[in-house]
């Protein structure tokens, strides 16, 4: 019996398409059928790097009924418009994340799903690394005992490139700068490995000499319901690091990746580190564990196409990406307020008036 993989387009054909599109060429449940940009060139580039079709209107895209879901990866501020458009059509929406620039936004498309009977994904891919999941494992089966304390930190050099040019440059369009462009991945991991997030309290500061609008440092507290603590920390003007350390009562675990192989997924774990430490004896108890090969981009788009399949969402849900914008508008309220701790609930609830 033959399968007949899960046809799907994309809107939006800059460099996060292209990743997403070598991504999905190895996947065996899905196939990206069609594009559209409004920028022709754009359009004459992916169609010649990959050899799909690219239309000159959306509303071809959307008239197709053979297509089932639509992958968008256009600027943030545009996810709410263009998902509306997918979902009035009948299709089923994968935005990258933040799902929006707006926490109102954000909630307004999680609402589309029960408005159109469309189900919606969101590319926080950084909880599918591997060394995440491992972390995820060994919290789930008690190996660290009792969670205490999360740390984290996303950055990269940014800050130091940035021109009047482009979008990242603007306080309105890129918020906190790096706390909505890479804090926001550790949120959402943070959220994955420690459950509810009650509040944040949350300091920034601006160091890059470019002139940018937008603040360029960012650290972030966070006070989970349980009652365990973590950091968030994200620097625009360094070298790029990625990592994340679990502690327990009885042990912790380590994970760091090189960010120089973001975009090339598969090669993540010959270059990353992951080790478990267990026990009060210290450093010497280190203990190095390996790291599967994995390819988050993959993945995510598979959760997406068996989604559209089976209109349940297991992961990747607009509910989880909506708490990861609102611990960015904490935060950011918190900066406003020289630190004061702000409740993630009553963010919420003050997007939806």
């Amino acid at each position: 019996m033959s399968f007949q993989k899960v046809k799907l387009a994309i809107v939006g054909l800059g460099r996060w398409a292209k990743v997403l599109t070598k991504a999905a060429k190895k996947s065996k449940i899905l196939t990206i059928e069609a594009g559209y940009s409004r920028s022709e060139n754009k359009r004459n580039d992916y169609s010649n790097e990959f050899g799909i079709y690219t239309t000159d209107t959306f509303e071809e895209i959307l008239s197709n009924d053979e297509i089932k879901g639509v992958i968008i990866t256009v600027p943030n501020e545009q996810h709410y418009t263009v998902s509306k458009q997918v979902a009035e059509a009948g299709k089923h929406v994968y935005t990258e994340k933040p799902i929006s620039n707006l926490l109102s936004d954000g909630l307004k498309m999680a609402e589309l799903q029960t408005t159109h009977d469309i189900i919606m994904i969101v590319g926080h891919s950084a909880r599918l690394l591997s060394g995440i999941k491992i972390i995820k494992d060994a919290i789930n089966n008690n190996k660290l005992g009792k969670l205490s304390f999360l740390e984290s930190n996303f950055s990269n050099e940014r800050a130091l490139t940035l021109t009047p040019d482009t979008w990242r440059w603007y306080k309105d369009r890129a918020p906190g700068g790096p706390l909505s462009q890479l804090a926001i991945h550790q949120f959402d991991v943070l959220h994955y490995l420690g459950g509810e997030v009650d509040s944040v309290s949350s300091i920034a500061s601006k160091l890059s000499p470019v002139g940018a609008e937008v603040d360029d440092q960012s650290m972030t507290t966070i006070k989970f319901k349980s009652g365990a603590l973590g950091y968030v920390g994200s620097c625009w003007t360094s070298p790029g690091v990625f990592y994340v350390r679990a502690f327990g009562q009885k042990g912790l675990i380590h994970y760091e990746l090189d960010f120089s192989s973001w975009d090339n997924p598969n090669s993540l774990h010959k270059t990353s580190n992951l080790y478990i430490q267990q026990g009060i004896d210290g450093f010497g108890l280190r203990k190095g564990l390996e790291i599967p090969e994995s390819n988050m981009f993959l993945e995510e788009l598979e959760i997406f196409a068996n989604s559209c399949l089976t209109g349940d969402v297991k992961q990747l849900s607009a509910d989880n990406a909506n708490i990861a914008v609102a611990m960015v508008y904490s935060a950011l309220k918190s900066v406003d307020q020289n630190g004061k701790l702000i409740s993630i609930k009553e963010t919420i609830e003050n997007a939806k008036k």
